[in-house]
């Protein structure tokens, strides 16, 4: 199978490594252009990856084409290019639905997938909608496949991806405050990276319990860490970072 990537920034460069990472079995992997000093680096890196002399070359050498651009790039140039009828379509656009892309590309068979930077790794959820069973078992080599009804329910995903950012404020702003009690830079950045690791961890391999559950169960009354989850909540602070992801959810349209 050839793939195609219109788009070649950090999420189709994330994909493209964990692609061939994993067992698939895919022949050649074309990349658009326009991003030459990024498809350069992919190209050397790995020899099934073709740069693409421009974008209708792509997509009439590949199966499955890959739409990695941004919501403005992709209204301005995917009316232009013809897809033909037997071409598979997975967009990575957040804002363009798939009724509007449908509309641009003149092709029904389009699933909307939503991969995070970590999949490089072959790591992290992947969010398909529809379901679709090649892209589920294709996506399923990469990370952990959730499936969604409808474009409204992924909504949801694409909003909660947006916290990845103030996730890593959070690792610095510990690490901060370590620094500011006398621990050495690298060694307040080690302990932190380590314990947020070890929770992540933790939560997946108890993942029998729910995550309330796994709330109560990492305090005990009158401990500190009973403490501090009642004074962030007296402080809002939860009900602030549902706030700012319903401000985040109303950005993407359906």
């Amino acid at each position: 199978m050839n793939l195609g990537f219109l788009g070649t920034g950090h999420i189709a460069s994330s994909v493209i490594e964990g692609i061939l990472k994993s067992k698939l079995k895919i022949k050649k992997i074309y990349i658009s252009p326009r991003n030459k000093t990024l498809a350069k680096k992919l190209s050397k890196r790995f020899k099934k990856i073709t740069i693409s002399k421009n974008n209708q070359q792509l997509i009439d050498s590949s199966n499955w084409i890959f739409l990695a651009i941004t919501p403005k790039v992709g209204n301005k140039i995917l009316k232009n290019l013809d897809f033909k009828k037997n071409k598979k379509i997975i967009s990575f656009i957040s804002t363009i639905s798939l009724s509007n892309l449908k509309k641009l590309t003149k092709c029904n068979n389009m699933t909307r997938v939503i991969p995070l930077p970590f999949i490089g790794m072959k790591k992290g959820p992947v969010i398909v909608c529809p379901a679709n069973k090649s892209v589920k078992n294709f996506f399923n080599n990469l990370g952990e496949v959730i499936e969604v009804k409808n474009e409204k329910i992924s909504k949801g995903f694409w909003a909660t991806s947006s916290f990845m950012a103030s996730f890593y404020n959070l690792y610095s702003s510990t690490s901060d405050w370590l620094v500011s009690k006398g621990v050495n830079r690298k060694a307040s950045e080690t302990y932190v990276r380590e314990l947020f690791l070890a929770l992540a961890e933790d939560s997946i391999y108890k993942k029998q319990l729910s995550l309330k559950q796994l709330v109560l169960e990492s305090q005990t009354p009158g401990g500190t860490n009973a403490y501090v989850l009642k004074e962030l909540k007296k402080k809002k602070f939860y009900k602030v970072q549902q706030k700012v992801l319903n401000s985040v959810f109303k950005k993407f349209k359906t």
